[in-house]
């Protein structure tokens, strides 16, 4: 039986690499990474496997037409997690390099896989398009209202996918991971920004007063999930959105509470600063539709991926080091 192929678009970046690591040690498939390296993509989070025998690297932006109808003429999985992903920066520094990215990126891959027919294409969504809870726990069927640019463009997205689907009869699933957190994860990220600045002995800003709460997912449990829609029957998934969610939702606050006392640091390096614009209020996915279609649901509690994801800090010092002071050159340079 030939294995298969499976391209995985953004692969450099946090939940990306994460699942081409999961791939490469707990299945069969070959695996191909096609990544422009912006500031989400960073080759060390790679660096382990890079040289795996079942990897190929492809340094190259999914808006690219000519080269994304070449790389996907040859796989038989998308799964297409290229995104640009810093809410901040979508609010201050405007919202094009999303719009063409997130938008019209997975509308070039749409268009190349009616050309060259793939067995599936995964959407990696975003909870973010929901906005805040209406009702919970938040279902697939909640209505769609993102309360940031970033927000907005997962959610066009989204919708392109499925319109394709529906059009065209495209093979697509979409998925809506939950917040992620865990090793790899740009210290931009709530988790990652209270672990380093823990660290560093530096305040842990809080945004607000700290109650806005959200459905916590360690990403080595996403990356079983996105697999799990690998695995399942095409016609179980085909057209569905399916959130990946853990059905739990823990504020803000207490998390820098949390990681304060994990690392023995005093509670008054709490900081609160203000809140940020479209900020939403609380997010927690319903579990049921995954589990049934897939069989899959979250395996790691919220304490042990906590705990898992300050070890790797702890020990990835000079990984984290150098993304933010590069950030800090490139803003005393602009």
């Amino acid at each position: 039986m030939t294995t298969k192929r499976v391209l995985v678009t953004g692969g450099a970046g946090f939940i990306s690499s994460n699942f081409i690591h999961h791939l490469l040690a707990k299945t069969p498939y070959e695996v191909v990474s096609l990544d422009a390296l912006t500031y989400a993509g960073n080759l060390e989070n790679l660096s382990g496997v890079m040289s795996h025998e079942r990897l190929s690297f492809v340094h190259g932006d999914i808006r690219d037409a000519d080269l994304v109808r070449d790389v996907v003429s040859e796989v038989d999985v998308i799964v297409n997690a290229a995104a640009e992903s810093h809410v901040e920066k979508s609010i201050a520094e405007g919202a094009r390099e999303f719009v063409t990215t997130n938008v019209e990126g997975t509308q070039i891959l749409l268009d190349a896989i009616r050309e060259a027919p793939v067995e599936r294409f995964i959407l990696i969504s975003s909870s973010e398009v929901y906005g805040t809870a209406e009702r919970a726990p938040m279902d697939e069927e909640h209505p769609l209202n993102p309360r940031s640019p970033y927000a907005a463009t997962k959610a066009g997205a989204d919708r392109l996918a499925y319109a394709y689907h529906v059009t065209y009869g495209l093979p697509i699933v979409i998925v809506r991971p939950f917040n992620n957190y865990g090793p790899r994860q740009h210290p931009e990220k709530a988790i990652p920004r209270f672990i380093t600045q823990a660290l560093r002995d530096e305040p842990l800003t809080v945004h607000g007063d700290g109650h806005a709460s959200r459905d916590w997912l360690y990403v080595d449990d996403d990356a079983e999930a996105i697999e799990a829609v690998i695995a399942a029957p095409i016609d179980a998934v085909a057209g569905e959105v399916l959130n990946v969610a853990t059905g739990i939702d823990i504020p803000v606050d207490d998390i820098a509470d949390l990681v304060l006392d994990a690392l023995g640091k005093s509670g008054s390096l709490k900081s609160y600063v203000t809140e940020r614009p479209g900020q939403v209020d609380r997010h927690v996915g319903s579990t049921e539709k995954m589990e049934r279609l897939t069989g899959w649901r979250a395996g790691t509690s919220f304490e042990a991926g906590v705990a898992r994801t300050i070890s790797w800090y702890r020990d990835n010092e000079a990984w984290w080091r150098e993304i933010l002071q590069s950030e800090t050159q490139h803003v005393s340079s602009s």
